[in-house]
């Protein structure tokens, strides 16, 4: 079912990930490019919107003809 430790990610894990600072990260999240949402100030990002995230970066997820 639901797993916390897995399933949501903080900002610092974010940062920790990605391999960059927090304001990079915020900007990722208030653009919309990581799929996330807020419970008053706190950023609840699911770990699968940033794995889809790096794939979308990176072309892995683009097909070959």
């Amino acid at each position: 079912m639901y797993n916390e430790t897995t399933d949501l990610i903080s900002i610092e894990e974010l940062c920790s990930i990605l391999l960059i600072g927090r304001n990079k990260a915020y900007e990722l999240l208030n653009n919309k490019k990581i799929k996330a949402f807020r419970i008053g100030k706190t950023w609840k990002i699911p770990r699968l919107s940033v794995d889809e995230f790096i794939l979308s970066e990176s072309g892995f997820n683009k097909k070959t003809d």
